[in-house]
């Protein structure tokens, strides 16, 4: 090719320094009835360059028999014929020229000039044409090995294309791109190893070239974006396992370049904590979200020109860090409250209550698995430098990430998950953000259920389920049931479970000191509030999927077929649990029992479908169908003897 100092290449080489000048700094300026003035512009100056290119080929006789040889003769398949790919399992070039050779060199330029080409068209939403132009990169490439020159444009123009395809849905041939883009970039680095040529590099004269350093680090940033591309493609795929892996190297490598946006990254971070917590794996999603909060922290230093701009305005920016702060916050409660379930699971008995034989056995294992725990900790991949890996260690110190097996330690976890709620009710205020604030409070009730379990005191368990009521009952009285329905549903039904837990506990309280025919007159009234408050918010529920017109609907969806049947189930329990002494009173509350657990059954014959969903509630209805009837008679007997008495 022509002399690199010549006059030509030099304004080839200003032709390039202003396109991208164009493209990445001016093209922020273009104005909104002209957003992409400046791309436009780049764009010719890239076909000036490819042309130019072109001309110089046509003109080198030398260089075009060297070309020869190396193809083996002038009998080889045109470029533009050969598959995009080649035929290789690397997805390098199989035409033999080396990369490192004038002719390799000639096609790396015209395939770089092809790939910033597909990169403008994309950039001005011309997608086919970008694809068409990225194409006509790698078939340019597909006559040349992989060497230092041109690896990186082999990863690049991958990557590019491997974007594009996931964009149309076409996962699997994402996937493909994305995976030679990976192996071509771990074969190199076995192989050579060494700093590689970017791809602006080509038209940049010797003494602007990249340092050592600069090489490294655009290379590594183009392999971390293959992997980051790869982990929304292998979730694409359901492949979750292989996405969490790809997601986590993928932030620990951005972190190590210091590339990248902290409030970004750090909900990313947050966002694979939660496949950890609902794998199980809690040391690792603690780990994610403490490293979430403390990069959350360095937004505003900007270690990247990427962080400077999360935001047009100041205030803008403001407003997207509390958020995005909130939303981190929402993560850590998951946290809490998954490992206190968990736990739970772990030490309740076959009627929901702690199993102490069982916490006994749990605590003699956990000696054990605390002494494992740093191994564990060196197995896992750790995020962080020098400068925030302190952080982040001190950030998890303040919570456990095994299951807490006693009052005490279950007490320190729901205090954490507690303060993440204030901080996250700061942001989703009831005013604005009516869906989100009511999720923050559900799951703080559910921080507090599952905190009572660990509860021995009976009085103190029931005043952790009021302080559910509190928090609940006026929101779900209040909502619009226009706007908000299915919230409406949960909280009533929540509700209603609330008060029927409230009720057992106080019968249990009752029971340690006399039987229930002689409890006294404000236990029977307090017990009776209580089981009737719970089967009013089941009926709520129950009458939220009537028609206007207040009719039972013949068919129940999907969605709310096992909760109508269960509330069914429970008013049916909750009728005849009630304490009353005349006698029609509790012929009342034994008729709208035996009616309750009428329509489960009857429902379940009419439509077999819906057995499987409650199969114990089904049992338990029919067997009660055929005694409730018997004792109702003998009721309406007694009551009628003593009618006669009377008489």
């Amino acid at each position: 090719m022509a002399s690199l100092r010549s006059d030509e290449w030099r304004a080839i080489c200003d032709r390039f320094t202003n396109a991208q000048n164009l493209s990445e700094v001016e093209s922020r300026k273009d104005p909104e009835n002209e957003p992409f003035r400046s791309k436009y512009q780049a764009r010719e100056l890239l076909r000036e360059i490819y042309s130019a290119l072109k001309g110089f080929e046509a003109g080198d006789g030398e260089d075009q028999e060297e070309d020869q040889e190396e193809e083996g003769g002038g009998e080889e398949q045109r470029p533009e014929e050969q598959p995009v790919d080649g035929q290789r399992e690397d997805g390098v070039g199989q035409r033999g020229i080396s990369g490192d050779s004038p002719a390799g060199l000639r096609a790396a330029r015209l395939g770089a000039v092809e790939y910033y080409l597909g990169v403008n068209h994309v950039d001005t939403e011309e997608l086919a044409g970008g694809q068409e132009h990225l194409k006509s990169c790698l078939k340019l490439l597909g006559r040349c090995s992989a060497s230092s020159h041109n690896v990186s444009l082999f990863i690049n123009a991958r990557n590019q294309l491997g974007i594009l395809s996931a964009g149309w849905d076409e996962t699997e041939t994402a996937q493909g791109f994305l995976e030679t883009a990976e192996s071509i970039y771990l074969r190199y680095m076995k192989e050579d190893g060494s700093p590689p040529t970017d791809m602006a590099e080509y038209f940049t004269t010797e003494e602007n070239l990249l340092t050592h350093q600069e090489r490294t680090k655009k290379f590594e940033l183009a392999y971390t974006h293959t992997m980051y591309y790869l982990a929304q493609v292998y979730k694409n795929l359901g492949q979750n396992e292989k996405a969490a892996t790809y997601c986590h190297s993928t932030l620990q490598r951005q972190l190590k370049l210091k590339e990248f946006s902290p409030m970004e990254w750090a909900l990313n971070a947050a966002s694979l904590s939660q496949y950890y917590i609902i794998k199980g794996h809690y040391m690792e999603g603690r780990h994610c979200l403490s490293a979430a909060t403390v990069v959350a922290g360095l937004a505003g230093e900007a270690p990247s020109e990427a962080a400077a701009q999360e935001s047009e305005t100041e205030s803008e920016c403001r407003e997207q860090l509390r958020q995005k702060r909130a939303d981190i916050a929402r993560c850590w409660i998951k946290y809490c409250l998954n490992l206190l379930q968990d736990a739970k699971k772990l030490l309740e008995d076959n009627i929901g209550e702690l199993d102490t034989d069982l916490q006994e056995d749990s605590k003699r294992a956990r000696r054990q698995e605390e002494e494992e725990e740093e191994k564990g900790r060196k197995s896992a991949v750790l995020f962080g430098s020098e400068d925030t890996f302190d952080s982040i260690a001190s950030l998890e110190e303040k919570v456990c990430c095994l299951c807490p097996l006693d009052f005490t330690e279950a007490r320190a976890v729901f205090l954490v998950g507690q303060n993440y709620v204030t901080q996250a009710k700061e942001y989703f205020q009831m005013d604005g953000y009516v869906t989100d604030h009511v999720e923050i409070l559900q799951d703080y009730s559910a921080l507090f259920r599952a905190l009572a379990f660990f509860e021995e005191d009976l009085e103190r368990r029931c005043k952790m389920h009021k302080r559910r009521v509190d928090m609940l009952e006026t929101i779900c009285n209040d909502l619009n049931s226009r706007y908000y329905l299915m919230i409406r549903r949960q909280l009533m039904f929540e509700l209603a479970e609330i008060y029927s837990e409230m009720m057992d506990l106080k019968l249990m309280l009752a029971n340690r000191q006399a039987d229930t025919e002689s409890l006294d007159s404000h236990t029977v009234k307090k017990f009776n509030h209580l089981c009737s408050t719970s089967a009013k918010y089941f009926q709520m529920f129950l009458d939220s999927l009537c028609s206007p017109e207040g009719k039972v609907p013949e068919h129940l969806e999907e969605e709310v077929l096992r909760p109508a049947l269960v509330a069914r189930f429970r008013v049916a329990r909750l009728y005849g649990r009630l304490i009353s002494s005349p006698a029609s009173d509790q012929l009342e509350n034994l008729n709208k029992s035996l009616n309750n657990y009428k329509y489960v059954v009857q429902y379940c014959e009419s439509h077999p479908e819906a057995t499987a969903t409650v199969e114990t509630e089904l049992e338990l209805s029919r067997e009660m169908v055929g005694l409730l009837p018997l004792k109702i008679n003998r009721l309406k007997a007694r009551m009628a003897t003593n009618n006669s008495l009377v008489d």
